[in-house]
């Protein structure tokens, strides 16, 4: 079965899987929650440009990750609603895997590269009447916080996937796992070449985070009850993976065992990633390729084009219009007016603790001067989601909401998806971004609004130092020694960011438009080569799948 409408480019003729457990290609198609698919969504349509030999795996989520909605008191309600998709292709294969000894059928849907603009893609679901019900829900929603039900959803993904490859007759010669959720796949190559030499010269693996829920562990018994190591003895698991004496498999380490190469996702998380794993015995190496966003896909296209015939006062009118768009959806949600002439500062991605979405209200009372200055105003917008069960998380959202009602000018949003960020990232000012030092491991959504003129303020982590010329493209926050004290590494970067705010970035937007404009041409500029996906594309087969 032919899945490529396109002629390959011969410089991509490595053939390519891609396995994930989400995607953020489209709105319509919600089968991701955050960062993780933003970043595989701009790889798929960045190998579809360029052309490349690569196939998209990922799972299809009959619920999605979860709709945001409020209760009556405007605070976060998860809501799981049945999603339908007419543009997928139902394909004339089903494979069979076990999970906990069970036999579980496997269906597939292809997405043509045609309906958005990216590589082919075939998305799994257990959802099909030949299974149970319990084996229907394994594909039910996107990180289910059973275990049982995490573990099945990683089986179906590395095993299924690579035998749906196999039942299409679609060879591949390098399998590669964003993140650790696809390792069941290698113990299934495992099966066909006997040899974990062999193996690793087919496997490529991607670390995205330092953060433990990143970086799974389970008890290799359960593993190996679940049917995670495809029916192979606890015994030879143990010898192929490197667990001869210990119980507690992680899957990053497993990854790193049976992968011939294996990256980081910017150059500090490749620092990060050495010395987190640098112990572990028998790893692959680990490089650094930086994480990118698609530019095609997230620009404004007006906006560009006013950059490209420097015409500053149309980049001044298209982001007074872009801001007008997103103050209609602040208008719909919250009713509150925004107005397009005060400057907009935007903090919106997943809300999680050592993100610290609620670092610019730690000292309240300045937050509050700041807020209520009507010489010098300011707007300020969160928007984004925790996961529905954690509830320091959905806590923190909700305590933004309660506040928000005091203020005319603090607007929380609901359906962090695609489409609002997009235009968040296009009407905004000042993208903010406050993680704990080295806990970032690249942070994409400050590329994407770069793209677009939305100025990156931001703790100097992630791929954040590789693009920022402080006051030039970017604000930065000075650098904290990552060994301090939490509530200490907290309060000094609220002080020092507030300090940023109140003595630079405002003065500076009142005050000196003409060099508020030129910071803004200037990211858009310098953003546009290093951290487009093309670039990311290409360089993953040069350093990771060509070698």
């Amino acid at each position: 079965m032919n899945l490529f409408p396109y002629d390959i480019n011969p410089k991509y003729s490595t053939r390519v899987a891609y396995f994930s457990m989400e995607f953020a290609i489209d709105q319509a198609l919600k089968i991701y929650s955050g960062g993780l698919g933003f970043l595989a969504g701009s790889h798929m349509r960045s190998a579809y440009d360029l052309k490349q030999d690569m196939i998209g795996i990922g799972l299809l989520w009959s619920f999605g990750y979860y709709d945001q909605q409020r209760n009556e008191d405007r605070t976060l309600r998860p809501q799981f609603t049945r999603k339908f998709y007419y543009f997928l292709e139902e394909l004339p294969i089903k494979v069979t895997v076990k999970i906990h000894n069970e036999d579980v059928i496997i269906k597939a849907f292809l997405l043509r590269p045609d309906v958005f603009g990216t590589a082919p893609m075939i998305l799994l679901s257990t959802d099909t009447d030949e299974n149970d019900y319990l084996s229907r829900t394994i594909t039910h929603k996107l990180y289910d916080g059973n275990e049982r039900t995490r573990v099945a959803q990683e089986i179906v993904l590395g095993i299924g996937g690579t035998k749906v490859l196999e039942a299409l007759n679609q060879t591949r010669d390098i399998y590669h796992m964003n993140e650790g959720h696809a390792l069941p796949l290698v113990y299934e190559l495992y099966e066909r070449f006997k040899n974990m030499d062999e193996v690793k010269k087919h496997v490529v693996f991607t670390t995205h985070t330092p953060e433990a829920a990143g970086n799974e562990i389970h008890n290799i018994n359960f593993l190996h009850e679940m049917g995670f190591f495809n029916g192979h003895s606890i015994d030879t698991v143990r010898e192929i993976s490197g667990y001869e004496n210990d119980d507690n498999f992680s899957l990053t380490v497993g990854a790193l065992r049976s992968a011939k190469i294996a990256n980081a996702v910017s150059k500090i998380h490749g620092l990060v990633a050495n010395d987190m794993w640098g112990n572990v015995e028998d790893r692959c190496k680990i490089i650094s390729i930086t994480n990118a966003q698609n530019k095609k896909f997230w620009t404004d296209k007006t906006l560009i084009r006013a950059l490209d015939e420097h015409e500053d006062y149309e980049v001044v009118a298209r982001k007074k219009h872009l801001k007008k768009v997103l103050f209609d959806i602040v208008a719909d949600q919250t009713g509150k007016i925004f107005n397009p002439e005060v400057l907009t500062i935007v903090w919106a991605r997943r809300f999680a603790e050592y993100k610290r979405p609620g670092l610019l209200k730690y000292d309240f009372e300045r937050f509050v001067k700041m807020i209520k200055n009507e010489e010098t105003p300011v707007q300020v917008i969160w928007a984004g989601k925790p996961y529905p069960t954690d509830q320091g998380a959905t806590d923190m959202f909700n305590e933004l909401i309660n506040i928000s009602h005091h203020y005319k000018n603090i607007a929380v949003l609901t359906g962090y998806e695609l489409s609002l960020s997009r235009i968040l990232k296009q009407g905004s000012d000042v993208w903010l971004n406050t993680p704990r030092i080295t806990r970032e491991a690249s942070g994409t959504s400050g590329m994407t609004a770069s793209m677009n003129g939305s100025i990156h303020f931001s703790i100097n982590d992630g791929w954040h130092p590789e693009f920022a010329n402080d006051g030039k493209n970017a604000f930065t926050i000075p650098t904290l020694e990552h060994t301090m004290p939490i509530a200490e590494q907290d309060y000094q970067d609220n002080k020092n960011m507030m300090d940023i705010l109140e003595n630079k970035i405002i003065p500076t937007y009142y005050n000196k438009p003409q060099e508020w404009v030129c910071i803004m041409k200037n990211a858009m500029s310098d953003v546009e080569i290093d951290f487009d996906s093309s670039r990311m594309a290409t360089e993953y087969y040069d350093r990771m799948f060509n070698i």
